[in-house]
């Protein structure tokens, strides 16, 4: 069973969608690790390196997901678990901005996967096996 630590980024408690998220992958036949919100990227790196998890999930609803991601890869890659699949959704960004270039700046900052706001958890399941080698 692939084991997917998610949860919310930075000072943000919007914990609704962080548990959808947990219900659809759990339904899916995954272990998830919900670390919760209000997680730091050091919360989902020890979670990762503790439960030697496949995959790294970050959503963010408040609009600071840009400053709180920053530097996830960078920490994940001196933590030894460089490789691991990362994923980031939900309101990432603040205010309008074109969601092409918003992708581009994530993948920049070595996210392998970017979703836009709104996108449910249901659309992201083929790149979560295709990442998974499912």
């Amino acid at each position: 069973m692939k084991t997917i630590v998610t949860g919310v980024i930075g000072a943000d408690v919007h914990a609704v969608g962080n548990k959808i998220i947990e219900y659809v992958l759990k339904n899916e036949g995954y272990n998830v690790v919900n670390i919760g919100v209000l997680s730091s990227q050091e919360d989902f790196i020890n979670a990762a390196i503790e439960t030697n998890a496949d995959m790294i999930l970050v959503s963010s609803l408040y609009g600071q997901g840009e400053i709180d991601c920053r530097g996830l890869r960078e920490k994940c890659v001196e933590a030894g678990i460089g490789n691991i699949p990362l994923f980031v959704g939900g309101n990432i960004v603040i205010g309008k901005q074109n969601f092409d270039e918003v992708r581009v700046r994530f993948k920049n900052m070595g996210y392998d996967e970017v979703y836009a706001p709104g996108t449910p958890i249901e659309k992201t399941l083929p790149d979560i096996k295709k990442y998974l080698g499912e």
